[in-house]
């Protein structure tokens, strides 16, 4: 179990990082573990999850180093893979560097395992998040580079567990790079950055917002094709069940929680509250389409998160609103800005944030260094999670709680024809903390 002091430190400084990657970058050059120095070597690649996301996180992985190759992938579902490699091949720059031959695409629910095993050097773990534990989990011990889709985990034993296995093998000097995209972004950077320097003054208030319409509407049961099991129709439909995605709170909104600790300088809230439910009749699964956070931190600083995820609605908003001492910052999908006794607004390049996070993660292999996120993706995640567990309760849920939470949604053994009961969706005031 990770201990409290672990999650609650706040993340090193610009300066610290350099510093410790220097270090760990001689030493790899000490010890002749710097395969990929000359930026010319092959650096081979496996994909594990191949639908929309996974596609566009090996489109941007390909576009990170012009000596990527994509040589191994998996999936659940064949028809996500096929799909998948005939889109990489089709882009234009990147196509020629797709070479996953038949014997390297592998299905089922042990494809995962079949690619880490495949002699790539750097995996991308693009499942649904209910699987993220496990496939980290897998990758580390097999000490392969990680580039892992966010969230960590949809529940507090999955991330932990996931937590300690990256933390486990460290040793191997291998990257750990996390999709909390807005991390790499420079707009969201230069803001932040500005932020802990003072800017506006010392924060006071973040309101974070991702009010919009279902990612993944849930089908009716009348569309499941007869002789389809519990567990391929629950995969199929990944979304609309907690142990897959977590809710829309964790697997979409985790974006904005993480910028929320990002201003609070990675320290986690001590407690929060919640409030949340079903508005929309969903056919079936066992998510929330509306939760609201209370957080509260140690300073007595406040943040609030307001999540939706409700189709026609006239309005729509993902933005962050930071209220300093002096002035407010507004943090948009791609610019930012802060007003106050100092006017500023991001005026540099806007790269794109999903090609930045694996051009340094090769940058980083290529030069010996060590980029390791697992850390503060754990603590982000986690910082969701709580929010989830206030809402699901309707009690208010302490940081410590969520250290020594219980809760694994995880079956107990997935098999892909046998039966996999649904959860009763929560009920605050009912359901229990665990």
């Amino acid at each position: 179990m990770t201990d409290s002091k672990q999650l609650q430190s706040t993340s090193s400084s610009r300066r610290e990082f350099l510093q410790t990657t220097t270090a760990t970058g001689a030493a790899l050059l000490a010890t002749g573990n710097y395969a990929f120095a000359q930026g010319s070597e092959r650096i081979k690649v496996g994909l594990i999850g191949c639908g929309g996301r996974g596609t566009g996180a090996a489109a941007d992985t390909l576009a990170g180093d012009p000596s990527v190759v994509l040589t191994s992938m998996g999936d659940v579902f064949k028809s996500q893979l096929d799909s998948s490699l005939k889109t990489l091949k089709a882009q234009e720059g990147i196509g020629a560097r797709v070479d996953v031959k038949p014997e390297m695409q592998f299905v089922g629910l042990d494809a995962y395992l079949k690619v880490i095993q495949s002699g790539v050097d750097v995996v991308l773990l693009t499942a649904p998040p209910g699987f993220r534990p496990q496939h980290i989990k897998a990758a580390a011990a097999a000490g392969k580079h990680i580039f892992a889709e966010k969230p960590m985990g949809t529940d507090a034993a999955g991330v932990r567990s996931a937590l300690e296995a990256v933390k486990a093998a460290q040793s191997k000097g291998k990257c750990f790079v996390s999709g909390f995209c807005y991390r790499y972004s420079f707009p969201h950077r230069a803001f932040y950055k500005r932020l802990h320097e003072g800017a506006i003054g010392s924060v006071r208030h973040v309101h974070a917002t991702y009010l919009t319409g279902p990612v993944k509407p849930m089908p009716p049961a009348s569309a499941r094709p007869a002789g389809m099991s519990d567990t391929e129709w629950q995969i199929r439909n990944w979304y609309n069940f907690v142990w897959l995605s977590g809710d829309g709170l964790i697997e979409q909104a985790c974006h904005s929680i993480d910028k929320i600790l990002w201003a609070m300088k990675d320290t986690p809230p001590v407690r929060c509250v919640a409030t949340g439910g079903r508005d929309t009749p969903n056919n079936e699964g066992n998510i929330f389409d509306h939760i609201d956070v209370f957080y509260e931190f140690a300073d007595g600083t406040r943040a609030t998160m307001a999540q939706r995820q409700i189709p026609n609605c006239s309005h729509n908003d993902n933005t962050d609103y930071v209220i300093g001492a002096k002035g407010t910052g507004t943090v948009h999908f791609a610019d930012t800005d802060m007003s106050g006794e100092t006017k500023w607004k991001y005026e540099g390049p806007k790269t794109s944030m999903y090609q930045i996070e694996h051009k340094e993660m090769y940058a980083a292999i290529r030069q010996g260094k060590t980029i390791n996120d697992a850390e503060r993706m754990a603590r982000s995640t986690l910082a969701g999670l709580m929010g989830r567990m206030a809402a699901y309760t309707g009690d208010s849920i302490t940081w410590e709680q969520m250290l020594t939470s219980k809760e694994n949604l995880f079956p107990v053994s997935l098999d892909w024809n046998a039966s996999l009961a649904v959860a009763p969706m929560a009920v605050p005031g009912k359901t229990v903390f665990v």
